[in-house]
């Protein structure tokens, strides 16, 4: 008869099986104890998500083409009561800091801004997203661009540390361009992993690339981290939300653009459009110019999301106003609201008082159409 001592026996070390029993109960121990933080985690991150619907961006500091503009007050206490008195649950603040350290601005100026803007929310019992706007990461150089998020995310995270976890939210790359998939996850997950040496709590919100586009998203592998909610933006088809925008160019230069599909009212193509994918865009609009299509493209996130069991949010979506009907923009809004609303998905306007703004001039009671009252969900002002 053998007895397990580790005595050497015919050559062999025979293990302690009384030491590995003990060893194994104590793995099992170490585990139960974590699984039910994970799955605590996960579950803050999913009821911090909903939090978040019914949400609106506010364009002003992320606008590069405009030097001045961290130096204007460009929204105040009425706007964030006004946001309040609509419905709205919570701002979305972009913020291009990247562009204010080129441009040699103080970090403090851009950060009282930041301030100011929570000071209103937490009066106004908005959440809060800080977003890290027009970043300028690459293939070529991540790595520095990652280093410089990170510090960044960092300062923010120690100064911003008492806040509540549920009142303020860290977005920590807007839009990243299209580059390596796996690049930019490995750069996400080293800003997660800094975030989380200061502030373990906060709940990160983290998209693909290709400019958070939803069909990087469905081939996402999620971080290993579970308080993550993983955003993307949508403004698909994006030949009407876009109809007209410029710094896009000629692709998209057709306007006159109805939603939905109209063939009375369809206009002709731009020839600037012609031998680009606008052209292709336009001959596909038949199909992809309504409401069933708008839906079967989030239905893509959707999947996602239930595949891995993650929370996901719609952090932008609208449409250009310059060119685009009244009635066709708040056709499309409602549409894109009445899908998420029906999967289950949270979503956030672009934007309060720019080019995609939601009011008719200034923002105000007066100035926000009939019809947009009605896409946005307002039965009733608060």
């Amino acid at each position: 008869m053998l007895e397990t001592d580790n005595r050497k026996i015919t050559g062999l070390k025979v293990p302690n099986f009384k030491l590995l029993r003990k060893a194994v109960v104590i793995v099992c121990v170490l585990i139960a104890k974590s699984t039910p933080t994970l799955a605590q985690d996960r579950a803050v991150a999913f009821k911090r998500a909903a939090s978040l619907d019914n949400g609106i961006s506010i364009s002003w500091l992320e606008q590069t083409w405009d030097d001045k503009a961290i130096q204007q007050n460009r929204v105040g206490p009425a706007d964030f009561k006004l946001l309040r008195q609509l419905g709205f649950r919570s701002v979305r603040l972009p913020v291009a800091f990247e562009y204010y350290q080129a441009k040699n601005i103080p970090i403090v100026n851009v950060l009282k801004r930041i301030d100011e803007v929570w000071r209103y929310c937490s009066k106004n019992n908005l959440k809060l997203v800080i977003d890290y706007h027009y970043g300028t990461i690459s293939d070529t150089n991540y790595t520095t661009a990652t280093q410089k998020a990170i510090k960044t995310w960092q300062l923010l995270a120690r100064r911003y540390a008492k806040v509540p976890a549920d009142r303020l939210f860290f977005e920590l790359y807007n839009e990243p361009p299209p580059m390596d998939p796996q690049r930019w996850k490995d750069a996400a997950f080293n800003m997660v992993s800094s975030i989380r040496k200061v502030d373990k709590k906060r709940t990160l919100l983290v998209g693909a690339s290709n400019y958070n586009s939803i069909y990087e998203l469905s081939r996402f592998v999620r971080l290993a981290d579970e308080n993550i909610i993983y955003i993307y933006h949508f403004y698909e088809p994006f030949f009407f939300t876009h109809q007209g925008a410029a710094w896009v160019g000629d692709q998209v230069s057709t306007t006159g653009v109805p939603f939905p599909y109209n063939v009375e009212k369809f206009p002709a193509l731009n020839p600037k459009a012609k031998n680009t994918w606008g052209e292709t865009n336009y001959n596909q609009y038949k199909n992809d110019g309504n409401e069933q299509s708008v839906k079967d493209k989030l239905q893509i996130v959707k999947n996602w999301s239930a595949k891995y069991y993650v929370p996901v949010l719609c952090s932008e979506y609208g449409v250009y106003n310059k060119y685009a009907d009244l009635d066709s923009r708040c056709r499309y809004i409602k549409a894109v609201r009445t899908s998420l609303k029906q999967l289950q998905m949270p979503g956030m306007l672009w934007d309060y008082d720019g080019n995609f703004s939601i009011f008719k001039g200034k923002p105000s009671l007066a100035t926000l159409p009939d019809c947009m009252k009605q896409a946005i969900g307002i039965t009733r002002l608060k």
